[in-house]
Formats: C-alpha cells, sequence, structure tokens
C-alpha cells in the first residue's frame, strides 16, 4: 500500500499554472526564439509590467490624490512595487523554496545596485549628455530590465540543487 502524496496547495497549484502558461507561450515564439527565451524570462516580464502599473497607480494616488511630495510618493511607489515583485517571482515565476532571510537580503542589495545605477546614476548622465529625460530612463530601463532579470535568475532565485 502506497502512501497518496498530499495534495498541492492553492500557492503551489497557481505557481504551476502560471509556469505551465509561460512554457507555452514561449514554445509558440518564432524565428527561434523558443530556444533562447526562458519562460522564467517572460514571466519576469509579466510581473514586473504587473508591479510597473502598480508603482505608477500608487504615485498617482499618492501624489495626485493625497498631495504626498513627489519624492516621497516615487519612494513609496517604488518600494511597494519592488516588495511585490520579490513576492511575485519567488512564488509563480521561479517558484523558490529557499529560505527567506538570506534570499531577500541579496534582493535588497540588487534592488539598492539598481536603484543607484539604473534609476539615479545611468539617466543622470545620459540626460547631462543632452539626453531628453524620458528618453534617458526609458533607455536605462531596458538596462534595468536585463540587470533585475539576470540578478534575480542567478543571484537572487538561483537554484541551489
Amino acid at each position: 500500500m502506497t502512501a497518496e502524496p498530499a495534495p498541492a496547495s492553492a500557492p503551489a497549484r497557481l505557481a504551476e499554472r502560471f509556469h505551465r502558461f509561460c512554457e507555452r507561450v514561449v514554445a509558440r515564439l518564432p524565428y527561434g526564439f523558443d530556444r533562447v527565451i526562458a519562460p522564467t524570462f517572460l514571466g519576469f516580464a509579466l510581473i514586473n509590467s504587473f508591479t510597473f502599473g502598480v508603482d505608477l497607480a500608487i504615485l498617482t494616488l499618492l501624489h495626485s490624490g493625497f498631495g504626498v511630495p513627489l519624492p516621497v510618493a516615487l519612494t513609496l511607489g517604488y518600494v511597494v512595487a519592488f516588495a511585490l515583485s520579490y513576492v511575485l517571482n519567488r512564488t509563480l515565476n521561479f517558484r523558490s523554496h529557499a529560505v527567506v532571510g538570506p534570499q531577500l537580503a541579496s534582493y535588497v542589495v540588487v534592488v539598492a545596485v539598481n536603484y543607484a545605477a539604473f534609476i539615479v546614476a545611468f539617466p543622470t548622465a545620459l540626460a547631462s549628455f543632452g539626453l531628453e529625460y524620458h528618453l534617458a530612463r526609458l533607455f536605462a530601463g531596458g538596462g534595468e530590465a536585463v540587470f533585475m532579470y539576470s540578478a534575480m535568475r542567478w543571484v537572487v532565485f538561483r537554484s541551489r540543487g
């Protein structure tokens, strides 16, 4: 008599469905992109697009709705979005079961480096060379996406098995 495996929890089932969805979408990509784009990259793009929307919603609500000073509203939106990104990427995308403490500590360092390099330094440098600041932020956003995905995949949520 063999014991039946315990049924998966709701979050585990949701994470599995999310991962299978990303795998199916990536498998249908044309021109061989399915061989170079990882399902976790698509998951990262979906999650971080959502959390960027949350960031903008918080910014708008706090600054335009409640009159919170812009630097405070920007910071609060950024912090909430990156916290939400951590939770969603940990559970849905990378499906990590590692101890939270050390993982969260490395994530905080990654976010701090990201903030210094891609939110402040790079766009400021590009703007100082004459590039319009919105374009500078967009260019920096491309670097930010590559940096954050790479850091999350190979540093924060790396497989230790």
